[in-house]
C-alpha cells in the first residue's frame, strides 16, 4: 500500500498524542496509538511504534513504557510538572491586573501543558474576597512594550486616564501625551506601576500601567541618567507605601523586639536595627511621607511607633486629628 503524504508527520502526531493523552496513570497501548495515528491517515505497525518511541526518547522526550497489567506508553517528566502548572493557574486566576478575558485565554493555554486527564484537576477556581479585575485589556500588551523600552533604553509616550462614575475614560492633561523614560516596573498592591523619568517635570514619577493608553515606544534615548545615576528600583518601591507620592524623609521608628519581622517584611532584611533597651529596637530609614505610610503605622496598633523627625511626627499627629474630626 502506498504511503500517505501524512507519513512524514508521524513523529509530530505521535509526540502530541503522548503529551496530550497520556500520563503515568493513563498510558496509551500500542493499539490505541495505531488507531490514533490512523485518524490522520498515518499507517503504523507495532514494530515501527517501538522504533518511533526510541527516536522520541533520543530527541529528549521522556517516553516511558509500562508493562504488566496495564501496559502502554506515557510521558514521564514534562517541561512543566502538574504542581507547577497549578501554581501558574492560581497566579493567573487570582491576579487583579489580568482582565477576565485574558485570564480565560491564558488558562486555556496552561491546560495544554498537561494531559487531558490532568487538565481535570486544573479546572478549579482561586476565589479571593472582593476580587476585582481591571477593565483595561491593553495592560497585557503595555507591559510587553514597557519591557522593550526598558531593555532598549528608549523613551515612551502615552495618554493617562481615570474612570468616571459611568466607567468612561477621562484623560488627564486634557488628553496630551506624557513623555517619560522608563526605569522599571513595580508590582505593588496588586497593580503594575511604571517608574519613569518625567521629561516635563525633570524628576522620577510612577504611573499605573492599567491607566495608560496608546503607549508608543519612541526612538528617543532614555533621559535622567545624569540626575539619577544610582537609581535602585527596589529602594524606590520600599519608600513608597501603596505607591503614593509625597515628601521623602529619613524617619526613625521604635518597635517591640517581637515585632521586628513586621519592619523586615516591609523594608527588607538588609536594614539595621539598633537595640533600645531589653524589649525594643529603633531603625532609621528613608520613607515617602503619605497617608498610606501613616495607615501602615496605625495598623500596627502601637507595636511600632514613629519617633522622628519632628516634621514627620507633626504630620502624623495632624493626620490622626483630621481623621477624628471627619468622624460623625
Amino acid at each position: 500500500m502506498a504511503r500517505s503524504s501524512n507519513q512524514k508527520t508521524k513523529l509530530l502526531h505521535l509526540s502530541r498524542m503522548l503529551l496530550r493523552q497520556s500520563d503515568e496513570e493513563h498510558p496509551l497501548s500500542v493499539t490505541q496509538i495505531i488507531e490514533g495515528l490512523a485518524r490522520y491517515d498515518i499507517r503504523a505497525e507495532r514494530k515501527s511504534i517501538y522504533d518511533d518511541m526510541e527516536a522520541l526518547r533520543l530527541f529528549g522526550l521522556d517516553v516511558q513504557c509500562r508493562k504488566g497489567k496495564s501496559p502502554g506508553w506515557f510521558i514521564g517528566s514534562r517541561e512543566f510538572e502538574l504542581p507547577e502548572v497549578k501554581l501558574l493557574m492560581d497566579a493567573v486566576q487570582s491576579s487583579r491586573f489580568i482582565t477576565q478575558k485574558k485570564s480565560d485565554a491564558l488558562i486555556r493555554k496552561l491546560e495544554g501543558l498537561s494531559s487531558v486527564h490532568e487538565a481535570g484537576q486544573l479546572q478549579r477556581q482561586v476565589y479571593v474576597s472582593g476580587r476585582i479585575k481591571v477593565m483595561n485589556e491593553s495592560i497585557y500588551y503595555n507591559v510587553d512594550k514597557l519591557h522593550t523600552a526598558i531593555a532598549g533604553q528608549r523613551a515612551i509616550t502615552f495618554k493617562y486616564f481615570d474612570y468616571d462614575i459611568a466607567r468612561q475614560k477621562v484623560f488627564r492633561q486634557e488628553g496630551k501625551r506624557y513623555v517619560v523614560s522608563p526605569y522599571g516596573l513595580i508590582w505593588n498592591s496588586e497593580n503594575y506601576y511604571l517608574v519613569a523619568f518625567d521629561h516635563s517635570h525633570r524628576e522620577l514619577r510612577h504611573y499605573r500601567v492599567d491607566k495608560m493608553a496608546e503607549l508608543v515606544v519612541t526612538s528617543l534615548d532614555r533621559e535622567g541618567k545624569d540626575q539619577y545615576p544610582d537609581f535602585q528600583l527596589a529602594q524606590y518601591g520600599q519608600k513608597h507605601f501603596g505607591m503614593y507620592s509625597g515628601q521623602e524623609m529619613r524617619v526613625t521608628l521604635r518597635g517591640r523586639r517581637d515585632k521586628a519581622h513586621l519592619v523586615w517584611d516591609r523594608f527588607g532584611q538588609d536594614i539595621i536595627m539598633a537595640p533600645d533597651g531589653e524589649d525594643h529596637f529603633t531603625v532609621t530609614l528613608p520613607v515617602v511621607i503619605s497617608p498610606q505610610f501613616f495607615g501602615w503605622l496605625l495598623g500596627l496598633n502601637g507595636s511600632v511607633t514613629l519617633t522622628g523627625p519632628k516634621d514627620a511626627v507633626a504630620a502624623y499627629r495632624r493626620r490622626l486629628s483630621a481623621a477624628l474630626e471627619e468622624l460623625p
